[in-house]
């Protein structure tokens, strides 16, 4: 029998209970049926549906019907905890302005980390996304190599804070309405150009040319965000 500790609700408990299970097995790994875990448990029918209801919002359950059905074991990622985030920032008045002011100085130092990653699977896909540039010519495909150029500097920084606040920033960007970036030809070759230079910048381990080149390309973009702001005032 599982053990109902701590405080607060008998749904309550029940949920935490479901919760260190699902913590002491592996992403996927079956935890019982339905009446199995009402008997670990010794709850009711309803109380463990509304426990479970509440752990698999948590991402740390999920629930499967019909066959091979039952409580399995699962993981929140980095996307869902990233959305809630920049939903919260939203909510509460946060601006692109205001989360860019953050991310550009995050961005500059895993820049310059990016400059001294020497693992080789990191440097091919630097390699890969650099040979691609040219090729990105329209608004959309820009605006999905920023971010999988953001992304990918993020991870060679090594720093996982990094990786979360540049996405965060990726993802509100994403959400803004409005925004025009990349709208014009200009836009587009001033930011090819950037994205070149500081992949070779990378690439040639060179982390003072590299933290120059992010603060470049961040001065670009608060150029466009001032820009956008200006034109629907």
């Amino acid at each position: 029998m599982l053990a109902l500790n701590g405080e607060g609700s008998l749904v309550t408990r029940t949920a935490q209970a479901l919760s260190n299970l699902s913590m002491e097995h592996a992403p996927g790994d079956y935890l019982g049926a339905e009446d199995e875990l009402l008997a670990k448990l010794s709850v009711s029918r309803p109380t463990l549906r509304q426990a479970a209801k509440i752990v698999e919002s948590d991402r740390l359950i999920s629930v499967r019907r019909g066959i091979k059905g039952g409580f399995y074991a699962t993981r929140p990622n980095a996307a869902d905890a990233i959305k809630a985030l920049a939903r919260y920032l939203r909510l509460n008045g946060a601006t692109i302005a205001d989360v860019f002011a953050v991310t550009k100085l995050v961005a500059e130092q895993a820049g310059a980390l990016a400059a001294s990653s020497r693992d080789p699977d990191h440097r091919a896909q630097l390699t890969r996304f650099r040979d691609s540039i040219e090729r990105n010519i329209t608004p959309g495909s820009l605006i999905r190599a920023e971010g999988a150029l953001a992304r990918l500097i993020a991870d060679m920084s090594g720093n996982p804070a990094m990786q979360i606040v540049m996405e965060i920033g990726y993802t509100f960007g994403m959400e803004e309405q409005g925004m025009r970036f990349y709208a014009s030809e200009v836009d587009r070759e001033r930011t090819r150009l950037l994205q070149i230079t500081l992949c070779d910048a990378i690439l040639a381990g060179d982390a003072e040319i590299a933290r120059l080149m992010m603060r470049r390309r961040s001065a670009m973009i608060e150029e466009w965000i001032k820009r956008e702001v200006e034109a629907t005032q």
